[in-house]
C-alpha cells in the first residue's frame, strides 16, 4: 500500500521531446528494443507467447515501479499473466505506451542504478473511451487477476471508509451500471458479467493505502452490488476473494530531465520512464483463491496476517513522509532528502517514530520493528532519489487519518505524550495558510473547502483550528473535542507561527 504507494501522482509528460538529445534518439519499441544499450536489462520472456490475464486499473507511476515489475518476472514461470491497463479517465498512459508496444523503462535509483526494460503490459484501455472493450477484458475466461492503484480517493468512501451514495460516480453508476465511471463500479460490472456467463470470480488485490483494504474494498463492491440486486451480492460475498496487501517503494514522479537522463542509459526515447528507489516490498494474504498467482516465486511475501505490516508501513513510513512533507514545505525545502538534511527536522522524525509510533505497533518479533525503523531513515536520506514533498503533501483528507490520527488516538487511550504526533498536524494547517496566500493551487478532494479554512485564517490557533477540524471526513468528533489534544495541537500551531516551522520542533514534547 504512497512510500510504498508512497503518494506519488504521476505527472504528464510536458512534452514529447523533454532535450534535443532524447529527440535525436529512435522511440522505444519492440522494433527497436534490441539495440538498447548493452547494460539494459530486457525482459526475459518472449513477449508475443504472452497472454493477458491480469486487469490492472490505474497504470500510474506506482503500478509501473512495483506490481508490473512483478508481473514482469511472473511472465518468465507463467504465461498467462500479462497485463490489461486500464486508466478510468486520462488518456495519458495509453498514448504515451502505445507507439511503444506497450514497453517502458524502470530504472531503480541506487549508488549503481539499475536499467530495465519491463514487457508486462501488452493492452492500454481507457474506460471513458472504449467502455466495451474494459467489459470484454473483465469478463474474458483468462482474466483471473483484478488488481488497482487508484489513490485513496478513486473508492468513493465517505468519512467512515464506507460507499459514499452521494458521489457523483456512485450516483452515475447505480444510474448506469453497464457504463461506469467508478473503479467499484467496474468491478461490480465485471463481476456480474462473470455471474451472468457462468463463469468464476476474478482476483480482487487492492494495493492502495487504505487500512483493512481488501475488506474496505469489499465491503464498498458488495454494497453497490446489493443495491443493484440480482443476487449478484451474495454470489460475490459466497465466491470472490479480497485479499489484504501492503505495498512498499518510493517512486518520484517523472520529469523532462530524468526522460533526458533514461534516453542516455538506454540510447532510446521513451516518452515516459519510470523511477523507483531499489527497496521494493509487496505483502499479500494468502486465500484459498484458484486465481493466487506463484507469488513467493517472484518475492512476494505471502501471509495469514497483513495487518502488522500494513498498520507499521502506514504509521511508521507514510506518518513519517507527511511529516517531513509539511514540516519541510513550510521551510522552504523541496525534496525528502532536503528536509533529512536538517538536523532539526531529521532527529524530530527520528524521535517521532521512535518514542511516539513505534509503541502503537505489534513486534513480531524482537528487534524486528527497529530494524525496520532504521532503514527506513536510511531510505530517506537515499542521495539517488529526488523525492518531492509536494508529491506526497496532496490529498490529506484521505492520508491524515490513516497516517498520523490513529496513532494520536492510540496514544490518548494510552496515556502518552502528543507533543510531537500533533506537529504534522499543525504544520499542514498552516501549509493550506501559505499556499492559498500564495495562490497556488491545492491538490485534495476538498480543495475548495480547505481554500477557503486558508483564506480565512489568522495564524492563531484559537480562530483557525475551529475551522480545520470541522473539515468533513477527517477528525472525528471524539477526537477534534478531546481537551488534551486540542491543548497539544493549539500550542504546536501557535509556536510554528511565532518560530517558524524548523527552530518550533525543539520547543515541543522531547520526552
Amino acid at each position: 500500500m504512497t512510500a510504498g504507494r508512497t503518494a506519488t501522482p504521476m505527472a504528464p509528460p510536458t512534452s514529447d521531446t523533454p532535450t534535443t538529445d532524447a529527440m535525436s534518439a529512435p522511440r522505444l519499441s519492440e522494433r527497436t528494443l534490441a539495440s538498447a544499450s548493452a547494460d539494459v536489462l530486457r525482459p526475459n520472456y518472449e513477449r508475443a507467447n504472452t497472454r493477458i490475464g491480469i486487469v490492472h486499473f490505474g497504470p500510474g507511476a506506482f503500478h509501473r515501479a512495483h506490481q508490473a515489475f512483478y508481473f514482469d518476472r511472473l511472465l518468465e514461470k507463467d504465461a498467462s499473466r500479462a497485463v490489461c491497463a486500464v486508466s478510468l479517465k486520462t488518456p495519458g498512459v495509453r498514448d504515451a505506451l502505445a507507439p511503444q508496444d506497450g514497453l517502458y523503462t524502470l530504472m531503480e535509483l541506487d549508488g549503481a542504478p539499475t536499467v530495465r526494460i519491463i514487457g508486462a503490459i501488452r493492452e492500454t484501455l481507457v474506460a471513458t473511451e472504449d467502455s466495451s472493450a474494459v467489459s470484454r477484458r473483465l469478463c474474458a475466461p483468462e482474466t483471473s487477476l483484478i488488481t488497482m492503484t487508484v489513490t485513496e480517493k478513486g473508492y468513493c468512501l465517505d468519512g467512515a471508509g464506507k460507499l459514499d451514495f452521494e458521489h457523483p460516480d456512485i450516483a452515475h453508476d447505480l444510474r448506469n451500471p453497464d457504463t461506469p465511471r467508478s473503479l467499484v463500479g467496474w468491478i461490480v460490472r465485471g463481476l456480474r458479467l462473470r455471474h451472468e456467463r457462468g463463469e468464476a470470480p476474478y482476483l480482487v488485490v487492492c494495493c492502495d493505502n487504505l487500512s483493512n483494504n481488501g475488506q474496505t474494498l469489499r465491503s464498498a463492491v458488495l454494497a453497490l452490488a446489493a443495491r443493484q440486486g440480482s443476487g449478484l451480492a451474495d454470489w460475490i460475498e459466497k465466491r470472490a476473494h479480497f485479499p489484504r496487501t501492503m505495498v512498499d517503494s518510493i517512486t518520484p514522479a517523472t520529469d523532462d530531465a530524468f526522460r533526458s537522463r533514461v534516453a542516455q542509459s538506454l540510447g532510446l526515447y521513451d516518452a515516459w520512464p519510470i523511477q523507483r528507489e531499489r527497496f521494493v516490498q509487496w505483502v499479500v494474504e494468502e486465500t484459498d483463491s484458484p486465481n493466487q498467482p506463484d507469488w513467493s516465486s517472484v518475492g512476494v511475501t505471502l501471509s495469514r496476517d497483513v495487518s502488522a505490516y500494513e498498520r507499521a508501513k502506514l504509521r511508521l513510513l507514510n506518518g513519517a513522509h507527511s511529516t517531513l512533507a509539511y514540516v519541510g514545505m513550510l521551510a522552504g525545502l523541496e525534496t525528502v532528502a532536503d528536509a533529512m538534511a536538517q538536523p532539526a527536522l531529521r532527529a524530530f522524525v527520528e524521535r517521532l517514530m521512535r518514542a511516539d509510533i513505534q509503541p502503537t505497533l505489534d513486534i513480531p518479533r524482537s528487534g524486528e520493528m527497529d530494524h525496520y525503523r532504521q532503514s527506513i531513515l536510511r531510505r530517506f536520506e537515499n542521495p539517488a532519489m529526488r523525492h518531492q514533498l509536494a508529491q506526497i503533501a496532496g490529498d490529506v483528507a484521505q492520508k491524515l487519518p490513516i497516517r498520523i490520527l490513529g496513532t494520536v488516538a492510540d496514544a490518548i487511550r494510552a496515556q502518552r505524550p502528543l507533543g510531537r504526533l500533533v506537529v504534522p498536524i499543525a504544520a499542514w494547517m498552516h501549509f493550506i495558510r501559505a499556499r492559498t496566500a500564495a495562490a497556488i493551487p491545492i491538490v485534495d478532494p476538498l480543495c475548495d473547502l480547505l481554500v477557503a479554512c486558508g483564506q480565512r485564517a489568522t495564524g492563531h490557533a484559537r480562530e483557525d483550528l475551529p475551522m480545520f477540524l470541522a473539515l468533513p471526513g477527517i477528525f472525528p468528533d471524539d477526537l477534534a473535542s478531546h481537551p488534551e489534544f486540542m491543548q497539544a495541537l493549539s500550542s504546536a500551531y501557535d509556536l510554528i507561527a511565532q518560530r517558524g516551522p524548523l527552530a518550533s520542533l525543539a520547543m515541543h514534547d522531547t520526552r
